[in-house]
């Protein structure tokens, strides 16, 4: 699933630059005080045997505000969103959303300053968390709590390995989510749902 509305408004123009600035405090930023998940999310995570979810406080605040704070979350780096590095454009003056995809497709297309990790090894992690998904789900249900573009990410990768997607709601916004059952040769037949 992607996470809830972060605290932070898009409602500006701003500098390539200053979109680096606005991004890392998106990445900082938790819920914003209005965000409440859908009775039907809701549903589906009280099935989930396991609850993950990225490190940033906008997933782990969501995961919280569908799981309550009596069960166990695990948080963990390996389901951080993919980057999204500002451009080289320095002339223009752009909404966080539009920066968002002039950024998205500089990275996809290879612009990767030094530190920043790679399309390509992103999707090097998609493997290894698709990986971990299917073992987890060995012993029951798994809820992902995760972000936007490597959801997507995860989806492409899953439905490769043979896994279908049997279930979604709300599109590809905020508290959207997809539900996973094994189909295929390439997914054991033991394998439980996976929730993402």
């Amino acid at each position: 699933m992607r996470h809830g509305r972060p605290d932070l408004s898009r409602d500006l123009r701003i500098s390539s630059r200053e979109y680096g600035d606005w991004w890392a405090r998106y990445d900082e930023s938790g819920l914003h005080p209005d965000e409440r998940p859908p009775a039907a999310l809701v549903d589906v995570a009280a099935g989930a045997r396991t609850i993950l979810t990225s490190t940033l406080p906008r997933a782990i605040e969501t995961a919280r505000e569908i799981v309550g704070e009596d069960r166990p979350v695990a948080a963990d780096p390996l389901f951080v969103e993919a980057p999204l590095p500002p451009p080289p454009v320095p002339a223009l003056r752009l909404s966080p959303s539009t920066w968002g995809v002039v950024s998205r497709l500089f990275w996809y297309f290879g612009y990767t300053p030094e530190g920043v990790e790679s399309h390509v090894e992103t999707r090097a992690r998609v493997r290894q968390i698709t990986a971990h998904l299917a073992d987890q789900a060995l012993s029951g249900d798994v809820m992902l709590c995760a972000h936007g573009y490597l959801n997507w990410m995860i989806d492409q990768r899953l439905r490769k390995q043979g896994w279908v997607r049997t279930e979604r709601g709300g599109g590809n916004y905020y508290w959207s989510w997809r539900i996973y059952e094994p189909g295929g040769e390439t997914v054991s037949a033991r394998s439980p749902a996976v929730a993402e």
